[in-house]
């Protein structure tokens, strides 16, 4: 675009931020992240499909047809901000699971669907330090809703897939490739002399992740605890587990009650898998935390043998085992 477009595209977005943070000022979206959402949509929807330099007038007609309000709330939840969840559990979760409801039929389970659906947008996979989040793909091009409509229905197709014996090598290269690698990882085989000397570096780490892995899950609350066993040890959803805390006579139920306003506001709102996401990232990031520290503090270690030690945590926690000895702890 031109000096001109690129003008008027500036003072476009900047207007379209203030009214939305106007409406919705504790999302935490930084102007900086709303314009460049909205310009990295720009440059992939219409500079690419275009010869020509575009003109104030074409951007203005895609940003008239933008949904702002949207976009900034899916950026608030990208994010993590906890205004931002709240709002989007109050103002879609029942749509999304008459949604869910209405197309999961035969072997799908839409309480299932939406557990995933939430997991997807929360977000657990973490790329280059930092986590990814479904909501980071909405562009704001469509209704919100839309575009849940879409997700859902994947994750509908993907439930029915996994439940049934014929799965295509895709399928499992992005359902299993990842857990297998770890277990590769987990359980060497030495082959020739290279391979002896770095298992026998893998064991000296190993002995050290084990150490810190130790510290960091001592560390924990005793609600942290109960909440990573439930999920790892017991297996149970992310929806079972917002059930239980919802029970009067839940452990965590005092615990919740001292630590969310919303719950105060209103003691009868509803626990959602978002929530209970949000929990979990936060012992996570602690067990994360007081691992690193423990490394470098207590042990000595340098930079590059945290990263080792990491390496080799992330093969641990990819079985149950543990999480088994943190529950009987």
């Amino acid at each position: 675009m031109d000096a001109a477009a690129k003008a008027f595209t500036e003072t476009a977005i900047a207007e379209m931020y203030a009214r939305c943070n106007e409406n919705a000022p504790n999302y935490g979206v930084s102007a900086d992240a709303f314009a460049s959402s909205i310009l990295k949509t720009i440059e992939k929807r219409l500079e690419t499909a275009s010869v020509e330099p575009l003109t104030a007038p074409e951007i203005g007609e895609f940003l008239g047809n933008l949904q702002a309000d949207d976009l900034f709330l899916a950026l608030g939840c990208a994010a993590g901000n906890e205004r931002a969840w709240w709002e989007f559990d109050q103002t879609h979760r029942s749509y999304m699971e008459r949604f869910a409801r209405h197309l999961a039929r035969g072997d799908a389970d839409p309480d299932e669907v939406i557990g995933n659906v939430y997991i997807e947008l929360y977000g657990t996979r973490v790329v280059d330090g930092e986590r990814y989040s479904k909501f980071g793909t909405y562009s704001g091009r469509g209704s919100l809703r839309g575009w849940l409509r879409t997700i859902i229905w994947h994750s509908v197709v993907d439930q029915h897939r996994a439940g049934h014996s014929e799965v295509s090598l895709d399928e499992m290269t992005e359902t299993i490739g990842e857990g297998a690698a770890h277990a590769a990882f987990a359980i060497p085989t030495p082959d020739g002399d290279s391979q002896m000397v770095e298992q026998v570096a893998r064991d000296k780490y190993r002995s050290a992740t084990a150490a810190a892995l130790s510290e960091a899950f001592a560390a924990l609350e005793p609600h942290e605890k109960l909440l990573i066993a439930l999920y790892h040890v017991d297996n149970l959803k992310l929806r079972e587990i917002s059930r239980l805390v919802e029970d009067e006579a839940s452990p965590l139920r005092g615990w919740i009650k001292r630590r969310s306003s919303a719950r105060e506001k209103d003691p009868s709102a509803r626990i959602h898998e978002s929530t209970v996401m949000r929990w979990l990232e936060k012992s996570y990031e602690r067990i994360l935390d007081v691992f690193k520290k423990d490394l470098t503090v207590r042990q000595g270690l340098n930079a590059d043998e945290v990263e080792i030690c990491i390496g080799l945590a992330s093969a641990d926690l990819a079985g149950p085992d543990l999480y088994r000895d943190l529950a009987a702890g």
